[in-house]
């Protein structure tokens, strides 16, 4: 039975515990011993055995008391942007290496209250910057259906590990599609939830406007059960967290599409988007038509304006939040240095990742004396006016629906470091990180090279529920979510 436990569902997984068919110890040695087994792909930065069996141990306890925690056992790993007491948090960047924080990120803590037991940390870009994961200091991860390619980013291992079954779920974050992307890029499911549904109390922070928390698995149902825990108001420490009660997003699961009316934004269909990726979008929408769904066109006029408005506001706030890393009071400090600002800027010349001063400089330049107004501000404006457009689109549909990226994943390299190339491919993602609007990918066909190919489902504010049921039904009536990379069964 052991060797199949990797192949489980987490609410396959869940139930088998609760059976007591297998034990918590059972199920984290098992894939302790997976994620040993496939280093090369670069998923983990950081592992503790003796926590991780320390965590197994104490969910037997409570899984022997008869709790009814719904997650009770459930190996899951964490995206190293989340700070942890029990492992590293470096957020991908050596300005961080080696650091422990004295607490638990509220989400982290909520899972750990559901039940989850923590295989360790996930490898990401550099402080979440980037759309490939080739920015984080301690190497890439790779993609399990091709490793010469990326896996995407920001949160990249976290989907490298849910697709090589290191770990039946993780958490992610999505500031400009960095939950989205990834999943499509590595065959999985994810979901971003309304901006403020999860609590960014303990992530280590990147643009604290478009920072939100989302679970990544196999499937929605599954993506369902991690969301329900995660969420919920912090309101004591984090201001931005919504007054809204968690819910239990599994309930709704099989609720039918009749009728159901899913916009297709004719923006997201035009120049740019591969043959391949738009045949795979184009069989899916047909198949929610299947299932009772109606499609309306629909369109998002301010699309192409996602990009250089996220790529001011984004860096803007990444400029203020990442002052704080100055070698003071925590993280790295350059061994030799003459006097206080020496010792500043050498510490954040070598604690820093080329992206990340690029951010820095971006922010710093639209925030700056004779450029606010012209850059930053007018920025602002146009983020309002694309959260209208969506506004106006929902007027005539109930969920948006088009690809998350325009093509497959690409080389590791493949962009010649071009920064730009890996901006311009977020164009479908960053819209709706914009106007903190809740958005998933799920699989949907395959592409060149046999290369999965995300569908990206947008709802209207807290519609998680809807989406996450459409994507079910969808998922009931294919198998593309099932698909695994072949040698690694």
């Amino acid at each position: 039975m052991s060797d199949a436990l990797h192949q489980l569902s987490v609410a396959a997984l869940a139930q088998r515990l609760r059976d007591k068919q297998v034990s918590a110890v059972e199920v984290a040695q098992h894939f302790l011993a997976r994620g040993q087994a496939h280093q090369g792909l670069g998923a983990f930065l950081a592992t503790d055995e003796d926590v991780t069996l320390a965590q197994a141990r104490a969910a037997d306890q409570r899984l022997a008391a008869g709790d009814p925690a719904p997650l009770l056992g459930v190996p899951i790993a964490h995206k190293d942007i989340f700070v942890t007491r029990d492992f590293p948090s470096t957020a991908g960047s050596r300005m961080l290496a080696g650091y422990r924080s004295p607490f638990d990120a509220t989400v982290v803590r909520k899972l750990a209250e559901a039940g989850t037991v923590t295989l360790g940390k996930l490898n990401c870009d550099e402080f979440a910057m980037g759309s490939s994961n080739e920015n984080s200091a301690f190497g890439p991860a790779r993609n399990p259906w091709d490793t010469s390619r990326i896996p995407g980013g920001s949160s990249g291992g976290s989907a490298v590990a849910v697709a090589a079954r290191l770990a039946p779920a993780v958490t992610g974050t999505d500031t400009g599609g960095s939950i989205r992307q990834p999943a499509a890029f590595c065959g999985i499911t994810g979901i971003k939830p309304t901006y403020g549904r999860a609590s960014r109390y303990g992530m280590i922070a990147f643009a604290s406007s478009l920072d939100q928390a989302g679970p990544m698995a196999r499937s929605a149902e599954d993506c369902a059960l991690l969301l329900s825990a995660m969420c919920g108001p912090d309101p004591d420490r984090d201001s931005t967290s919504l007054d809204l009660p968690a819910e239990d997003y599994t309930r709704g699961l099989g609720a039918s599409l009749d009728g159901l009316r899913i916009g297709v934004p004719k923006e997201f269909f035009g120049e740019g988007l591969a043959a391949d990726v738009r045949a795979a979008i184009d069989a899916a929408l047909q198949q929610f038509v299947r299932l009772g769904a109606r499609l309306v066109e629909i369109s998002l006029p301010r699309t192409e304006l996602s990009i250089p408005v996220y790529y001011i506001i984004a860096p803007a706030e990444a400029s203020s939040n990442l002052s704080r890393f100055d070698g003071v009071k925590f993280g790295h400090r350059a061994a030799q240095y003459d006097d206080l600002v020496d010792m500043y800027r050498k510490t954040r010349a070598e604690g820093f990742g080329d992206e990340v001063k690029r951010r820095i400089m971006i922010g710093t330049y639209v925030l700056s004396h004779g450029y606010y107004d012209a850059y930053y501000l007018q920025a602002q404006k146009i983020r309002r006016m694309v959260a209208d457009d969506f506004q106006a689109a929902f007027a005539q549909c109930d969920l948006i629906a088009g690809p998350v990226a325009p093509s497959v994943a690409w080389k590791l390299g493949g962009h010649g470091g071009d920064p730009l190339a890996d901006y311009l491919a977020d164009i479908f993602t960053l819209p709706a990180s914009l106007a903190g609007l809740p958005g998933m990918s799920l699989p949907c066909g395959f592409g060149e090279g046999g290369l999965p190919v995300g569908l990206q489902l947008i709802g209207n504010y807290f519609q998680e529920a809807r989406l996450l049921s459409a994507a079910h039904q969808y998922q009931q009536a294919t198998e593309f979510h099932l698909r695994q990379p072949e040698g690694l069964q």
